[in-house]
């Protein structure tokens, strides 16, 4: 938390406040996207890429890697995005500041974490509480990744702060270079870095943090209040592509969802791809619709309160804002 709200200041501070341009010479309207990080973990957004659904709506998408909820956070708050995908903790923080052009969320796209917990040999028979005296890679302080992983230990009765050392100061982009350097006994990550390292027989993956966490609202498109008043009709469009993409992953095959997003992540083959995104449909990574529930945003407080990030509680209304969901539900066939 002390961590994006110290950003915010800066950012603040030498006054980087600029606006991304709202036309093109095509006629579409530019909206400019900050995603926390590149994975196949978001596949209903990149079907909608590589299938049109954003340009059907009027929109020409720029996406930039944030590689961090905090730096997606600070983009949009500068102005220098007009949306984030990242955890709902980022959002939440900054309510917790006080601001007063604060983060709306208005489009959920995952309801389970992306990661995985990758050792160093096989573990068929492994147990969380193997993890008691070991180093782990985890996530940033105060993300989702980070206070997942803490959640999961916990609930196997190990404290993250007495029983094993977690590494927490690593960019997300660079945690499996590190393990395969040599850092840590596990590290914990997503696709198709997890994958990566099972087929250069550097890992091997020994359990899911998002089959054992439940069901977490873990990642949500959000931009500000006065973001979303000023592009009203444009953050509509981006929900209805959204919508669409996530329509398409649920009615079809992990194969042809790989062939399709393929452009994505040119690096990996599509029989990879196929491998993870057959991992990810089975343990109902995605959600169906975009709607975020109030039943999730006390799921997110709690395992921020119990991770010591967060002691308060907000109000729904606050921070949600479910009119573009429901919207594009009722319109796209």
């Amino acid at each position: 938390m002390k961590r994006i709200a110290a950003l915010l200041c800066v950012v603040l501070l030498i006054g980087l406040a600029g606006c991304t341009q709202t036309q093109t010479e095509e006629g579409l309207r530019k909206l400019v996207l900050s995603e926390v990080v590149h994975s196949v973990f978001y596949a209903p957004q990149y079907v909608a890429m590589e299938l049109g659904f954003f340009e059907e709506e009027g929109i020409d998408l720029e996406v930039d890697v944030g590689n961090g909820a905090d730096k997606c956070m600070t983009a949009v708050i500068s102005g220098n995005a007009d949306v984030a995908l990242c955890g709902t903790e980022a959002a939440i923080y900054v309510h917790a500041e006080g601001r007063e052009d604060v983060p709306i969320v208005f489009a959920q796209l995952t309801q389970r974490a992306g990661n995985f917990l990758v050792g160093r040999t096989p573990e068929p028979d492994f147990q969380w509480t193997d993890l008691a005296g070991q180093t782990i890679i985890g996530g940033r302080e105060g993300g989702m990744p980070e206070l997942v992983l803490e959640y999961v230990l916990k609930k196997n009765g190990l404290d993250p702060e007495k029983d094993l050392t977690i590494i927490t100061n690593l960019d997300l982009s660079a945690t499996a270079s590190a393990f395969v350097a040599g850092t840590g006994a596990y590290t914990t990550e997503f696709e198709p870095g997890a994958t990566t390292l099972e087929e250069g027989d550097n890992g091997y993956v020994v359990a899911s943090l998002g089959v054992d966490s439940g069901y977490v609202p873990y990642t949500v498109y959000m931009t500000t209040e006065s973001i979303l008043e000023e592009k009203e009709d444009l953050m509509q469009g981006f929900t209805n592509a959204i919508y669409k993409g996530q329509k398409w992953v649920e009615e079809h095959t992990s194969e042809e969802v790989a062939e399709v997003i393929h452009p994505q992540f040119e690096e990996t083959s599509v029989e990879t791809l196929t491998k993870i995104i057959e991992r990810y449909q089975k343990q109902d990574t995605w959600k169906t619709d975009p709607v975020f529930s109030e039943e999730s945003l006390r799921l997110i407080e709690d395992i921020l309160r119990e991770g010591g990030e967060y002691e308060g509680e907000l109000a729904y209304e606050a921070i949600a804002n479910t009119s573009l969901a429901e919207k594009a539900m009722e319109s796209v066939s």
